[in-house]
């Protein structure tokens, strides 16, 4: 039954993101002249996922925490990485994040196309010169009022401890004056394992911490600022856990 479903649940998915895409393209070209930071077509892409997860039926993913009176108001997210389903599951929030993500996502087809159009932003592990542009285009879309989202940990951990944080987002939180805002992720590593493109059953949910502060400081508190959110989001993530019975 278990393989029936999985099956079931790549059909939807696949389906929804070839049959998805004409509309967000033809949401893109409506928007394009004066929809700058790509929100509109980027909510579209994400509402995607979210309907992607409804549609299978191994998945039971949920929200919580800290509630974005402004979505406009640009923060550099940052979240815990246990699957590819936390894109899904993040996915869920109510309001728009461009997501810095490994170039090889954007040749997927369909699903690539539409991340380039959402305004998503490419990078190349290893490569400092892609590293240097993925940060100027992520400060571009915080200028355009629009948050991004990275995973500092920069790929899935296999076991149940967090990798340690990579200094980008810190780094680019505190050159851009913008808040860090924390999220944290549990229940995903067992709805597609590190390794595995197999859906499996999974109770998820993503919590949205309250705000960190940036104002005050500078880069040379980028290692402070990265341990402190650090701490925040991993005893989070370990009571998030158990909430939901993940451990």
């Amino acid at each position: 039954m278990t393989s029936l479903l999985n099956a079931w649940a790549w059909i939807a998915t696949v389906s929804l993101t070839v049959l998805g895409t004409p509309l967000v393209f033809l949401v893109f070209c409506a928007t394009a002249p004066f929809d700058r930071g790509r929100y509109v077509t980027g909510r579209l892409f994400r509402l995607l996922a979210v309907t992607a997860v409804k549609l299978n039926p191994l998945w039971r993913f949920d929200t919580a925490g800290t509630v974005i009176r402004d979505p406009r108001r640009p923060y550099v997210a940052v979240s815990n990485h246990e699957s590819y389903a936390d894109i899904f599951l993040i996915s869920h929030l109510p309001w728009e994040m461009k997501w810095i993500s490994k170039e090889t996502m954007f040749r997927i087809p369909c699903f690539g196309w539409m991340m380039r159009m959402a305004g998503d932003i490419s990078i190349t592990r290893g490569e400092r010169t892609s590293t240097v542009k993925a940060m100027a285009a992520a400060r571009d879309r915080l200028r355009k009022r629009v948050s991004v989202m990275i995973f500092p940990e920069g790929t899935r951990s296999r076991g149940d401890e967090m990798l340690p944080f990579k200094d980008g987002a810190f780094r680019l939180a505190l050159e851009a004056g913008v808040p860090i805002l924390p999220i944290v992720v549990a229940g995903t590593r067992t709805a597609m394992a590190k390794g595995s493109f197999r859906f499996q059953r999974a109770r998820a949910r993503v919590r949205v911490l309250e705000p960190i502060d940036t104002t005050g400081l500078t880069v040379d508190d980028v290692a402070t600022l990265k341990e402190r959110t650090r701490a925040v989001i991993d005893d989070a993530r370990r009571a998030l856990a158990r909430e939901i019975g993940a451990i």
